[in-house]
């Protein structure tokens, strides 16, 4: 028996899971941990004067959620939100933030040895993907979600949450 349980907890610790979404058709991911829930898209109230990615903020069980469009953050072409439109909330401890994604895959446990580093994009600054990983021939972009967000993502994000 403790053979076996430590044989687990080997297994477990070498493993991390990500939450798998999609956005214009291709696969990205965030660290479970990071994830408080799904859910389904809702209306937001917009915030004056924030940048054009903050889509506002929501009330959910009373806490006050910043909700970005991830879209529009990563540059994307905008789409109509769909069945499939859901928010993602995220524990950015002590900020909690909401995510809208196209639509919300699966849960995917990925080994440190299936991880490879990010692409070289030319000098482009690629310091918010975690790395890349690959499923059934699709590659998954795994991101760093803080450093996704920039420093005046965060600021706003505190301010808002704070109004």
């Amino acid at each position: 028996m403790e053979i076996k349980k430590s044989a687990a907890k080997t297994i477990a610790s070498e493993a991390s899971r990500f939450l798998t979404f999609s956005l214009n058709d291709e696969q990205y991911a965030v660290p479970l941990l990071k994830v408080k829930e799904v859910i389904a898209l809702t209306e937001t109230t917009p915030v004056p004067y924030s940048p054009p990615h903050f889509k506002g903020i929501m009330n959910l069980r009373g806490q006050v959620i910043s909700i970005i469009d991830l879209r529009m953050k990563l540059k994307m072409p905008k789409a109509d939100a769909s069945g499939e439109t859901a928010i993602i909330i995220l524990d950015l401890s002590p900020l909690s933030l909401g995510v809208i994604v196209d639509s919300v895959e699966s849960v995917l446990a990925v080994g440190n040895e299936e991880i490879q580093p990010p692409p070289d994009m030319g000098g482009k600054d690629t310091a918010y993907i975690r790395g890349v990983t690959r499923k059934d021939k699709r590659l998954i972009l795994l991101l760093d979600i803080e450093k996704t967000l920039s420093v005046e993502d965060l600021k706003a994000m505190k301010s808002q949450t704070a109004a």
